[in-house]
């Protein structure tokens, strides 16, 4: 718990997304000579603009209380409250999880003033931290370790449109559009993003899109959509055995601090950067806390992937049905939903019973005992032909992309083209 950098020594911080932001302001607001170096031209530069979501659900704090409790300002950035989520089962059926609470807050990711990549850096900046882009470091001459993904076990594709249609949200679970995962549609002051996310590694990738994105331009008539882009990602799912290693902070997903079932890591990354700071100061032990305030989550979703992994939409049907039902009975919709989310002794049972069958091991993790999540093969059923009317969706992106469009991803999830610099 002691101050590793020293009192004057310089803090160097691998990594300019949220959570080497969120350690760099507290170490500037302390007064530490901190340095935040990242390969790529600004913060949120991986990112183009694509909408992501902060869950509500899975612990009693809401984010945004944390956010205030730690010494943010959540007034720098855009985030868009949503209480009614459309639910979509895998045989088309829609209905709405809905509560007096906030479900989800989106904010956009990317190089835009309005973001919650630009908020966050403004914070470091404004309280001295000293930022260094296209910059490349050592890890081992950095304190903390925030630089993101290393390998990939899932991909997720989407487009960004100009619409019409007012502010919405919609997720669906269908294993045929999104392979082990899910679907969704998020709409924000008149900008859309449909997106799939892929858990299992495909060839011709770009057809999981365009059958989504057909989905929804027949089952949400009003949509109105003028694309705009093609944008993709891609997640880093581990486990380590150790979150501090030789003086050095491993936070966020370089940490292995994430949801493994659906992929959020926002919350956790920024987390894990205050947890950091905190012990860089005096004020905790960074290894003791990620484990009582963190890992129980992340090992919860370990086994919830390990189920997903193995149902399709028969149980995505089942999940659908019972999410509904509970809230029938308890008037609010994510009672259920966070219970899933939520540690539980069987599920950390689950969660030692599978893990030496579900990761392997990473050699090049500098001794930190990492495991990760492979992207899994594809199956049988994963294997089919675009409908006329993906076809046309297809081919409509040609046209825009003839025009200009901008694409970020290749057309096959098996290759390295989705960067993460």
């Amino acid at each position: 718990m002691a101050d590793s950098a020293g009192a004057t020594e310089p803090i160097h911080i691998m990594g300019a997304g949220l959570s080497g932001l969120a350690a760099a302001t507290i170490l500037a607001k302390a007064g530490k000579d901190v340095h935040v170096h990242d390969v790529r031209a600004d913060s949120g530069a991986r990112f183009d603009g694509d909408f992501q979501a902060l869950e509500n659900w899975s612990m009693d704090a809401d984010f945004f209380q944390q956010l205030e409790q730690w010494g943010f300002d959540a007034s720098q950035f855009r985030a868009t409250e949503f209480q009614v989520v459309d639910l979509i089962h895998p045989d088309d059926v829609i209905t709405q999880p809905k509560s007096d609470r906030i479900a989800y807050r989106i904010v956009e990711r990317g190089t835009a003033e309005h973001t919650i990549d630009q908020g966050m850096k403004r914070q470091a900046m404004e309280a001295g931290a000293k930022i260094h882009y296209k910059s490349r470091v050592k890890e081992e001459d950095c304190t903390i370790i925030a630089c993101g993904p290393k390998g990939t076990s899932a991909v997720a594709y989407g487009e960004i449109f100009k619409t019409s249609h007012p502010n919405h949200i919609a997720f669906q679970m269908n294993d045929k559009l999104a392979p082990g995962a899910y679907s969704y549609l998020i709409i924000v002051e008149g900008v859309g993003l449909i997106c799939t996310c892929l858990w299992r590694k495909q060839s011709k990738s770009e057809r999981f899109l365009n059958e989504t994105i057909a989905w929804y331009e027949k089952h949400y008539p009003e949509l109105d959509r003028t694309p705009i882009k093609r944008v993709g990602g891609k997640g880093d799912f581990t486990i380590n055995q150790r979150y501090k290693q030789d003086g050095r902070y491993y936070v966020g997903e370089s940490g292995g601090l994430q949801d493994f079932m659906w992929g959020f890591g926002m919350r956790m990354a920024v987390w894990s950067g205050v947890l950091a700071a905190q012990d860089i100061l005096g004020e905790c032990d960074y290894e003791t806390e990620v484990r009582k305030q963190l890992l129980p989550y992340v090992r919860t979703s370990v086994a919830n992937r390990w189920l997903m992994n193995r149902v399709g939409d028969g149980m995505f049907k089942r999940m659908c049905r019972r999410w509904m039902k509970d809230q029938e009975k308890r008037g609010d919709g994510l009672v259920w939903i966070g219970k899933l989310f939520r540690p539980a002794w069987y599920k950390t049972l689950l969660y030692h019973l599978v893990t030496p069958f579900m990761l392997e091991k990473d050699s090049k993790a500098m001794g930190r005992g990492v495991r990760r999540m492979p992207f899994r093969k594809a199956k049988r059923r994963d294997v089919w032909q675009q409908s006329p009317e993906a076809e046309k969706i297809g081919q409509q992106w040609d046209d825009v992309r003839r025009g200009g469009g901008k694409i970020s991803f290749a057309n096959d999830s098996d290759e390295p083209t989705i960067s993460s610099e």
